[in-house]
């Protein structure tokens, strides 16, 4: 990259690793999801549900609008994974909470998904927590001026959001659904309606 400064070589190629790897980290997600027979936002729902949660409050952490929160819900609860019970301070509000096979399927997902993370193959503890310093140092950065620092939602594929019988893992027969090519993710951001 000749005629540029250090630091525009170096941010370039940050740049270029951080997208490789989130596209990556995107991929096996995705072939987990289609491995279980199950949408792959329900990897991020279920990771999110840590203890019963306001469905506003869900709708805040998966960065979405209300009615993509809903249709999450409602997806959750045909399957037998989530339920919604009233809030005990407030029964306006409707807290969705996981059952025990939503429960039993989210630590299976974390596992998983841990299992396949390339920092639990590629690094060491030392080497971890020095990486996990730094991620959370640019976390706590501010914002360019004009930006919210919010994420994005993400919008997945209609045919992602299809309820369909939740199944074990598929045979050597493999997924369902064919996976998205190499390099390519079946998901696009926009920016949440806020």
């Amino acid at each position: 990259m000749p005629g540029k400064s250090r630091t525009e070589q170096l941010n370039a190629q940050i740049e270029e690793c951080v997208i490789e790897l989130g596209v990556r980290m995107v991929g096996r997600a995705e072939k987990l999801a289609q491995q279980l027979s199950i949408p792959l936002v329900f990897v991020k729902a279920l990771h999110t549900l840590d203890a019963p949660m306001a469905m506003k409050e869900l709708g805040k952490r998966l960065h979405c609008d209300p009615s993509f929160v809903t249709a999450v819900a409602d997806m959750l609860e045909k399957r037998g994974l989530a339920r919604r019970e009233p809030h005990p301070g407030d029964r306006r509000i409707k807290n969705l909470v996981l059952t025990g096979e939503g429960c039993d399927l989210k630590q299976r997902l974390e596992a998983e998904l841990t299992a396949r993370m390339p920092w639990n193959r590629g690094l060491n503890d030392d080497e971890r927590a020095q990486l996990l310093a730094l991620i959370r140092k640019m976390l706590s950065a501010d914002a360019p001026a004009g930006e919210s620092g919010e994420a994005e939602c993400v919008n997945f594929a209609p045919d992602s959001l299809v309820a369909s019988p939740l199944s074990q893992p598929t045979t050597s027969a493999g997924p369902t659904s064919p996976p998205a090519p190499a390099g390519e993710v079946n998901i696009g951001a926009t920016r949440a309606a806020g």
